[in-house]
């Protein structure tokens, strides 16, 4: 049976909630059955959100997802495919995963209204943000999750914690819901700079771990588990666009010093 809600009257005429939700982003990562999809969408549109990006679906949406869509058929269409997580959210300020808890890997772990607050906090403020879910069976793996800022975990009945894809985004999107149309839930306090995107992010990740290698910092041991905790330390610092741009000067200065003691041994030989 379908059931209609009354609509909300000061968020519908809200220009500043609309502004705000279409910077909110629901990604499926890796969905394994399209009806998924469609269902996704109308849980989705039943709570004002419209932007569904897929990452590499294994299959595309069909009959079966339009199907499900029940009306939604205009998020389903405008959703964007991407080859990568990466891709996904390259522009994003603020990427969270929605996982069961785990031990696998360190992220904060925040609940839905947490979460939803920081994001609709982010979005109202401006940046690009993105809800990412995983695949029906087995989630968000180690990788993608490291792209996340926090992951979010749903406190379900733990005798009987198996949630439906859609039914998951549904909870999600019920909570910004909520977030979207509480009064003065909207923007972060202005910042001169802008947060760092999720691919300013990455490129200073990237030479980073270049720097700890020419340095010898692992030393023989594994340098995953030193780069997962640096990523938790500048994920939990929140840098803006020019924090970053300094901290990779530091580790162009340090390339630099790296190079001539280099140069200096090879002559010296």
């Amino acid at each position: 049976m379908t059931t209609h809600s009354n609509p909300e009257p000061t968020a519908s005429g809200s220009s500043a909630a609309a502004a705000t939700a279409a910077r909110i982003r629901i990604v499926l990562v890796g969905t394994q059955h399209p009806g998924n999809i469609g269902s996704a969408a109308r849980a989705m549109k039943t709570m004002g959100l419209d932007r569904l990006v897929l990452v590499a679906p294994e299959v595309a949406p069909n009959r079966e997802s339009e199907a499900l869509a029940a009306g939604a058929d205009d998020v389903l269409a405008a959703a964007r495919t991407c080859a990568t997580v990466a891709e996904a959210v390259s522009d994003c300020t603020l990427v969270l995963g929605c996982t069961a808890r785990s031990r696998r890997i360190a992220l904060d772990q925040l609940a839905p209204r947490e979460a939803a607050s920081r994001l609709v906090a982010r979005a109202g403020s401006g940046g690009e943000v993105a809800l990412l879910f995983g695949r029906e069976r087995t989630g968000l793996d180690n990788e993608e999750l490291q792209l996340c800022h926090a992951a979010v975990h749903i406190p379900a009945n733990p005798d009987y914690s198996s949630l439906n894809l859609a039914a998951a985004v549904q909870v999600l999107s019920y909570e910004l819901r909520l977030a979207l149309l509480d009064a003065g839930a909207g923007a972060e306090p202005a910042r001169v700079d802008p947060p760092a995107s999720h691919a300013e992010l990455e490129g200073f990740f990237g030479q980073l771990g270049e720097v700890l290698e020419q340095i010898d910092f692992h030393k023989g041991r594994s340098p995953e588990s030193a780069l997962r905790k640096f990523r938790r330390l500048f994920l939990r610092a929140d840098l803006d666009a020019r924090e970053v741009r300094l901290l990779r000067g530091v580790l162009a200065d340090v390339e630099r010093s790296v190079r001539l003691a280099g140069a200096d041994g090879a002559g010296q030989g």
